[in-house]
């Protein structure tokens, strides 16, 4: 029998009908693959948002010499001990302990210390320059997060508006005038009754006329002493407070120690930042025996001149 004839044409066909097969599917990849011009602009969009969103970084990148930072005629001045020391001593004190630390661009700190007869001084300087690792945050924004504890740790807060109070004021006569038919009626003849009872004046005057009255007073004046206002210190200018024109924002602490058979000690501390640099003077003064108290308003003076000067040094 003869052998049917391979027909050479029919290769051409399968090939063409592979090579449609393999356009509709190049098309299909190509449909998919192309996006919309839209889309294209609105991921750029988001791109370029996101990189805006990068915060910038701090100003300052390294730090000063903290040891070197003070002058010797300053040293002096702060640390009165140093005038009766040999000059092998004074020039030890002066020169300073520098803190340990582990990155000097990070943070840095130095220490000095003058005993005297009547007491001692110390004087101690730490520089910190934040850096925020989230890049959406600010270096200064994250500085003024670290220097927002120091000073709530220091106890001064921004006073909370008394809202709390005016809607309980306002919320006790709606209650009593929305019971008009209840028992309210026999209770007002037996309340002038109450005032006639006690015959004892105000026993302290500082309190003036707001502290006696109430339902408290028939009862005794314990109620009263709580709110007795000579019990509290008078303002003195000299308590815990913000500082004004010291870096960005700055505040001064003010603790005085009790009274011991070693004598007393007052710390004064000036805290101030400046951008992501947080600087902060820590002068303290004890003395010994019956010796008076150290001076708030020297100390406070003190520390806040030489803040004023490293501030300065941070401008250079």
């Amino acid at each position: 029998m003869q052998r049917k004839r391979y027909s050479p044409g029919r290769a051409p066909g399968t090939l063409l009908g592979l090579g449609a097969g393999i356009a509709v599917t190049l098309g299909a990849l190509t449909g998919c693959s192309a996006a919309d011009p839209t889309e294209d602009v609105t991921l750029d969009a988001k791109a370029g948002a996101a990189a805006a969103a990068v915060a910038p970084p701090g100003r300052y990148r390294t730090l000063f010499e903290p040891c070197g930072a003070v002058t010797h005629a300053i040293l002096r001045e702060l640390l009165p001990g140093t005038a009766t020391m040999t000059d092998a001593d004074r020039a030890k004190a002066l020169r300073g302990t520098p803190a340990v630390t582990y990155d000097t661009d990070r943070r840095v700190g130095c220490a000095w210390n003058a005993d005297a007869e009547n007491g001692a001084h110390r004087l101690v300087l730490d520089v910190e320059r934040v850096v925020s690792y989230d890049p959406t945050v600010s270096d200064a924004t994250r500085a003024q997060e670290v220097y927002a504890r120091k000073q709530l740790a220091a106890g001064i807060v921004v006073p909370e508006t008394p809202t709390a109070t005016t809607t309980s004021t306002a919320v006790a006569p709606s209650s009593t005038a929305s019971s008009p038919s209840s028992s309210a009626p026999p209770a007002t003849p037996t309340e002038p009754a109450t005032p006639t009872a006690p015959t004892t004046p105000p026993t302290d005057a500082a309190t003036g006329t707001g502290t006696g009255t109430g339902t408290a007073s028939p009862t005794g004046a314990p109620a009263t002493a709580p709110t007795n206002t000579p019990s509290a210190p008078a303002a003195t200018g000299l308590e815990p407070r913000t500082l004004g024109g010291l870096g960005d924002i700055a505040f001064v602490d003010d603790t005085l120690g009790k009274p011991g058979g070693n004598g007393q000690q007052r710390v004064v501390s000036v805290v101030f930042r400046t951008s992501n640099v947080i600087v902060t003077v820590e002068y303290r003064q004890r003395t010994t025996g019956a010796a008076a108290a150290p001076d708030s308003k020297e100390l406070q003076d003190r520390a806040q001149n030489l803040a004023r000067l490293l501030a300065e040094r941070l401008e250079e």
